[in-house]
């Protein structure tokens, strides 16, 4: 299990700072929200998932997306703004999906994929299906009325869904606690009536336990479940770089969260051996994404005209 989760853990990373390094160029065609420091959340509850649920995520999204196995290479075309995209060219960094994966897409906007993995696990309950939903979303995405209106129907509905708030503490450059005046989000869910924890350390393996626990919990009908994430981000809200220099935040606050860095952590629980063989090959595969990205058209003028509506035959 280690290097399987060792593998995900890694390659995110990797594929994140190899986005860093491209964005200056100008090949990347969107706003890009890095995931570094937070891929633990989505790698540890991806880890309890079957192939059959499904995810809504944030625009903070490629550690999900990845975690849940969305294609790598359409990911990196998408950054591009290529054809071969995952939404051919037009979603950018903020709008990544994979359906055949489980990943029912991100959003732009704040807590709108809420709603949406709602709606979806509504579905599921009324068709039987015994697949469940986790919607992924940010501390600020709370402050939201759409947060608090799904949390109350997905309690009415008992529906099978996994509420996941990764807390990285800032929503863009407020701290929580400037932005709440009871900064306890689970005591909010619980208030709906939903059983709520919240996990402190980011650690991966308290995450995987607890998310495989509670996927049971859900899965085995009684309800949905609230978990609030402690995690942070390493670099600025939006691009590459650091922000430190702002004021908002200062590096005493982020270095804690470097030292436990999960990626170095599990690296250490891994046969040194392997670990080089797991590392090399996931190096080659980023390099073919880049490639692929590289090396794809831009979309055609007549993709400005498809996909915009759903046409239904009476």
């Amino acid at each position: 299990m280690h290097e399987q989760l060792y593998r995900s853990l890694y390659r995110i990373r990797r594929v994140e700072e190899h986005a860093a390094r491209a964005y200056p160029s100008d090949k990347i065609k969107s706003p890009v929200h890095l995931s570094i420091g937070q891929e633990a959340v989505s790698v540890g509850v991806c880890a309890a998932l079957e192939p059959n649920d499904v995810v809504f995520g944030t625009y903070r999204g490629h550690a999900l997306y990845l975690a849940k196995g969305g294609d790598l290479k359409q990911m990196i075309a998408e950054l591009y703004g290529k054809v071969t995209g995952c939404a051919r060219g037009k979603g950018g960094s903020m709008h990544l999906i994979d359906p055949e994966a489980g990943v029912m897409g991100a959003s732009a906007v704040v807590g709108t994929t809420i709603a949406n993995a709602v709606g979806y696990a509504y579905a599921l309950k009324l068709r039987r299906e015994p697949a469940i939903v986790a919607s992924f979303f940010g501390d600020g995405a709370t402050e939201e009325g759409v947060f608090a209106e799904s949390l109350n129907f997905a309690v009415l509905k008992q529906l099978p869904i996994l509420f996941v708030c990764e807390n990285n503490q800032y929503a863009i450059h407020t701290h929580q606690r400037q932005r709440q005046g009871r900064p306890d989000i689970c005591a909010r869910a619980r208030a709906l009536g939903m059983p709520a924890e919240c996990i402190e350390n980011n650690e991966l393996l308290n995450l995987v336990e607890r998310g495989k626990q509670v996927v049971g919990r859900i899965r085995s009908g009684l309800g949905p479940h609230f978990m609030e994430a402690m995690t942070y981000r390493w670099q600025e809200h939006v691009g590459p770089g650091a922000d430190f220099h702002l004021g908002y935040r200062t590096e005493d606050e982020a270095q804690p969260w470097k030292d436990s860095d999960q990626v170095h952590r599990l690296a250490d629980l891994i046969d040194p051996v392997r670990r080089t063989e797991i590392e090399t090959e996931v190096e080659e595969e980023i390099a073919a994404a880049f490639d692929f990205a590289e090396s794809s058209p831009f979309p055609s003028p007549a993709e400005l005209h498809e996909h915009v509506f759903q046409e239904v035959c009476a």
